[in-house]
């Protein structure tokens, strides 16, 4: 008998299964958790599909399924676009998601007000039609094959009218997921919304992410299981500790990204196409790559990875050759030292790269004073201010090469050339046609240099091996918190 009750203490105190997760991020978000405030992809990397929901969703294969749409249909011409909502549906404060939430949230997206940095996509509808409270029909000026992927987005949430302005700080949103605290500096507790309709489904009650840009604390805090997930990591050079450890799962995917050097074509003498491919010239892009991602990273030459419909190699237009470097700047009219500043966001990738950049623009006679500068001044700064010559940073969003036709984007290029070229490959419906016509943007953004492209980067998230449900390939800026879940 005494042997009987000492076999069931096991079983009496036996562990619940663990439902709270804490997951390591690069970048805190700035300026909030509002996606369509903020061009950082940081912010989605903490809201999208967690705490504000769109009416599709794009998964890790990049295969698109309806979220608070439950389907849609699209005419032949790509111009009309009818979504069907899912019905029940609510937001955290208990008002109703129905097709006046989505006609508000997208006439916000373009309002005067807005800083929505995919205006371009809501710009192109012509009419919101809401023909009752549960179906939504876009018009456009435009046909696009590329709309249900864009929906998906983070700048393409639906937000709850009378929340709207206050979701930077205290965000509604219809997901499974509500804020519980931001602790600036240092992390996000997000907790399930036991409302949500399919609460029942998601394993996590809670989940906190954590801001570590250093990246020897990224890899501190995952061995030493402070941090259970880190999507995105930046510990490229420690990998192989991870990799040969039991304890840990790597997986390594695929991007859309572009890392690039950014240059300010407003700039004199920046705004000499000459200098700019002197610039590009003068940039060993693999020994960036190994510099400033440990060789995880493949060679691009335009703004356009490997993969990606209508893709080209145009690697061979701007190549690495030091003498052409020298003879562009001459022939451009520049006596060296061309002194330039270079202003470097905190990620590692940007930060490493930087000093091999310097290094190699010096030898053809340009003098790039590096400025360490913090993500927010970065945004003021270099995004909104456009005070910089040079910076680096990596293009996340898989569908942003219309940038190029953006007036008074960051890096202020104007070409009618091309917004010609963008406004025809907007205006093909026929696949064939318009990757042809991709290919001839990518040639030509790439002979102007409006920027040096770099390289497609590698993702690797390393992670406790018991924590299920990571994205491998990571298509755009998010993490499925409602997806995750630890394993035995």
């Amino acid at each position: 008998m005494a042997a009987g009750v000492l076999l069931a203490v096991p079983t009496a105190h036996a562990q619940p299964k663990k439902d709270t997760l804490v997951l390591g991020m690069q970048l805190e978000p700035t300026p909030g958790l509002d996606p369509t405030a903020g061009a950082a992809s940081a912010i989605a990397e903490v809201s999208l599909y967690n705490i504000f929901e769109t009416l599709t969703k794009v998964g890790s294969d990049s295969r698109i399924t309806g979220l608070l749409a439950e389907s849609w249909t699209v005419s032949p011409d790509l111009k009309t676009y009818t979504f069907k909502l899912r019905r029940g549906v609510t937001f955290h404060n208990g008002e109703p998601f129905n097709a006046a939430a989505v006609k508000f949230s997208f006439e916000r997206a373009v309002s005067k007000e807005s800083v929505n940095k995919d205006k371009a996509v809501f710009n192109n509808f012509e009419a919101i039609e809401t023909p009752d409270a549960h179906t939504v029909v876009l018009k456009l000026k435009v046909g696009s094959v590329d709309l249900p992927f864009q929906l998906g987005q983070g700048t393409a949430i639906i937000v709850e009218p009378k929340s709207a302005a206050g979701n930077g700080t205290q965000p509604v949103g219809t997901g499974p997921y509500k804020l519980e605290a931001w602790n600036r500096g240092s992390n996000v507790v997000l907790t399930r919304w036991d409302s949500h309709r399919n609460a029942k489904d998601v394993k996590l009650r809670r989940v906190t992410i954590r801001f570590i840009s250093d990246v020897s604390a990224q890899t501190a805090a995952l061995l030493s299981g402070d941090v259970d997930a880190f999507p995105r990591v930046a510990a490229q050079r420690s990998i192989k500790q991870f990799s040969d450890n039991k304890r840990f799962q790597v997986l390594t995917g695929g991007s859309r990204a572009k890392t690039i050097l950014a240059i300010n074509n407003k700039r004199k003498p920046l705004d000499n196409v000459l200098v700019r491919r002197a610039i590009y010239a003068a940039i060993d892009r693999q020994a960036v790559i190994e510099g400033a991602a440990e060789g995880f990273g493949v060679p691009i030459g335009s703004f356009y990875t490997p993969g990606a419909p209508g893709y080209v190699d145009t690697t061979g237009v701007n190549t690495y050759d030091q003498a052409k470097a020298r003879a562009l700047l001459h022939q451009a009219g520049v006596t060296p030292p061309l002194e330039l500043t270079m202003k470097l966001p905190p990620v590692s990738y940007a930060r490493q790269g930087g000093e091999v950049i310097a290094s190699q623009l010096a030898k053809v006679g340009i003098v790039a004073k590096i400025e360490n500068v913090e993500w927010a001044q970065w945004m003021s700064g270099v995004y909104g201010q456009k005070a910089y010559d040079l910076t680096i940073v990596s293009h996340v969003e898989p569908l942003d090469f219309g940038n190029f036709a953006r007036p008074n984007y960051y890096w202020g290029y104007e070409s009618k050339a091309f917004n010609d070229l963008w406004a025809r490959i907007n205006a093909t419906v026929d696949a064939t046609e318009r990757n042809k016509l991709m290919g001839q943007a990518q040639q030509f953004v790439a002979e102007e240099a409006v920027a040096a492209y770099l390289f497609q980067p590698t993702f690797i998230t390393v992670a406790n091996a018991r924590v299920k449900g990571l994205w491998k390939d990571i298509p755009l800026s998010a993490n499925d918190l409602a997806a995750l879940s630890w394993g035995p």
